[in-house]
């Protein structure tokens, strides 16, 4: 099975002190990715670290695949334990740091500790090194990308940092790389920030040759070839359909559609577009760069889940309010679904939904911590009782914008997800809206018969942050294609998206989740039942808990 290279790369910063170990056994039953950063995160963090605490860890990962030259691999994985959800979890960001990172020759990188002096780690093949860096305290993420270039002639392409967010442990800060890209839900930057780590950077001439079968050039050449609309509007290519069949939340998930969706829909989005975007070495070029010149917005994205918290949630319905929201969050260094949606709460406690200056000035709050944002900074699931709205989330995740309540699968997904309501888990929705071929689809009502299939989409997109291969290869990564680009059994290869679901499962049940977190907030028909049927799927225990002979049994511990 083709597998990561290298050893673990162990930063603590607190001493100033580097390791590094061999993990090849971890390497070759986990591939690469989220799942070896799964295993190391459960073997070497204590179950009960405070997440904002020197006992948790940042686990950076990369798979084999960055170290071939096929299109949707321009990705890496981020691990830790959540600051928002109190649970183990795993975040994947695009652009071109990936490659960046395999230069050094390491399978991953841990940062541990606390550092007393604001710091940025400079990760090569050659060394570790220290930097401290006071003149960069509550410096935007631009800026510091820019002091970085200034000062070591390193681009934005070699750099992990936090904003103001992170340093203020904004509980849905991001790590951003290549300016605006994210390491986005569940606040890992604040982690990134609790550790007093303004950035980390990588570099090296030491990427490990692992041999990539000739497959990888099928795959680009039909990524650079095909007729896509996701090449010209991203992701907010669903937003019509999503609105279409009610599945768009809309003033803080009180509706399901919204009367402005033309003016923030995938065609306004289309419009501001300036040129092609894309992430390392991926033909497929489905990013957003775009502008409005009179108003002087520039960003890129937004991407629909943004233009869901920030847009319909908000009631905002001009696309450059939506652009601005969305920079304004790559700038302080913030997740955007958790933040506008944070905002939309926050709208609604206040009566102004609509009010786009509001929501602008509240983003900017949020990454301060002042005013009312210092509370909105804490995460729905810890101010709603006091701003007396509904808890709109999940094991402390909010939701994202495909909505559970139209497309009854993806809500069975939230309720399961280990990360909470994230729809990139499994991406039900896919199946349910439906964006695959009709033979293929599911009905979107009802949960009879869902369970199985949310397991092994569960699977599945395990596998591919394990690889680490992007969700949007969905057209071109065929099992025979994962088969022969892996050297394994397409059922074999599931197997190891299934441990990885499970080690976190078993983490967070160690930390209390079990059932009663498997939860939502509105009703869908035979939920416990469908429940029952998932956890009997996984051979969990009725408790949603995983029993230990299990976890044993699948690592070889």
């Amino acid at each position: 099975m083709l597998s990561v290279e290298g050893p673990l790369c162990r930063v603590d910063v607190g001493a100033r002190e580097v390791h590094t170990e061999t993990v090849d056994s971890v390497l070759e039953s986990f591939i690469g990715g989220r799942g070896v950063a799964t295993k190391l995160a459960h073997d070497r963090l204590p179950f009960d670290a405070d997440p904002l605490g020197p006992e948790n860890g940042l686990f950076f990962t990369t798979g084999p695949m960055q170290t071939s030259n096929m299109s949707f691999t321009g990705r890496m994985n981020c691990t830790g334990i959540s600051p928002l959800t109190g649970g183990l979890l795993s975040s994947n960001a695009g652009g071109f740091m990936s490659r960046n990172f395999a230069d050094t020759g390491y399978a991953a990188v841990e940062l541990t500790g606390q550092s007393d002096d604001l710091l940025i780690v400079h990760v090569s093949d050659q060394e570790v090194t220290f930097e401290a860096v006071p003149n960069l305290v509550g410096a935007t993420v631009p800026e510091t990308t820019d002091y970085i270039e200034r000062e070591h002639d390193l681009s934005s392409e070699h750099v992990a940092c936090i904003g103001p967010a992170g340093e203020n442990r904004v509980r849905f800060a991001s790590i951003m790389t290549t300016e605006s890209r994210a390491f986005g839900r569940g606040g890992l930057g604040a982690v990134m920030g609790s550790k007093n780590v303004k950035a980390v950077t990588f570099q090296g001439d030491s990427r490990r040759d692992v041999e990539i079968p000739s497959l990888q050039m099928d795959v680009h050449r039909e990524a650079a070839t095909a007729d896509h609309i996701m090449k010209e509007q991203g992701t907010t290519s669903v937003t019509d359909l999503a609105n279409e069949v009610g599945a768009l939340p809309t003033r803080y998930f009180s509706e399901l559609r919204f009367e402005g969706v033309e003016g923030i829909n995938g065609d306004r989005v289309g419009e501001k577009k300036y040129q092609k975007g894309t992430c390392s070495s991926c033909a497929f070029a489905c990013k957003l760069p775009t502008r409005d010149e009179e108003r002087g917005v520039e960003t890129e994205g937004p991407e629909y889940e943004t233009v869901m918290a920030f847009g319909s949630n908000c009631s905002v319905d001009d696309i450059v309010d939506v652009m601005q929201s969305n920079e304004l969050c790559d700038r302080y260094g913030m997740d955007t679904i958790s933040c506008g949606n944070a905002v939309a709460a926050y709208l609604a406690a206040t009566d102004e939904f609509g009010n786009a200056d509001l929501v602008h000035e509240t983003v900017e709050n949020i990454a301060r911590r002042e005013g009312d944002g210092d509370l909105l900074a804490e995460g729905i699931d810890r101010f709603h009782e006091e701003l007396g709205v509904e808890n709109w989330t999940v094991k402390g995740l909010d939701f994202a914008a495909h909505d559970g309540r139209t497309l009854n699968g993806q809500g069975l997904s939230y309720a399961t997800a280990n990360r909470g309501a994230d729809h990139m888990f499994t991406t039900m929705y896919a199946w349910e809206y439906p964006l695959v071929p009709q033979d293929d689809a599911l009905e979107p009502t009802g949960l009879d018969g869902k369970a199985p299939h949310v397991v092994r989409q569960e699977n599945a997109r395990a596998l591919e942050d394990c690889g680490i291969v992007c969700r949007f290869s969905r057209s071109f990564m065929t099992p025979e294609r994962f088969e022969g680009l892996f050297d394994a059994d397409y059922d074999d290869l599931l197997a190891v998206g299934s441990r990885t679901v499970e080690l976190e499962r078993h983490f967070n049940n160690q930390r209390g989740f079990d059932r009663a977190d498997d939860t939502l907030p509105y009703d869908l028909p035979d939920f416990e039942a469908a429940l029952d049927d998932y956890y009997e799927q996984r051979g969990w225990n009725a408790d949603g808990t995983v029993p230990d002979d299990s976890v044993a049994a699948s690592t070889g511990d």
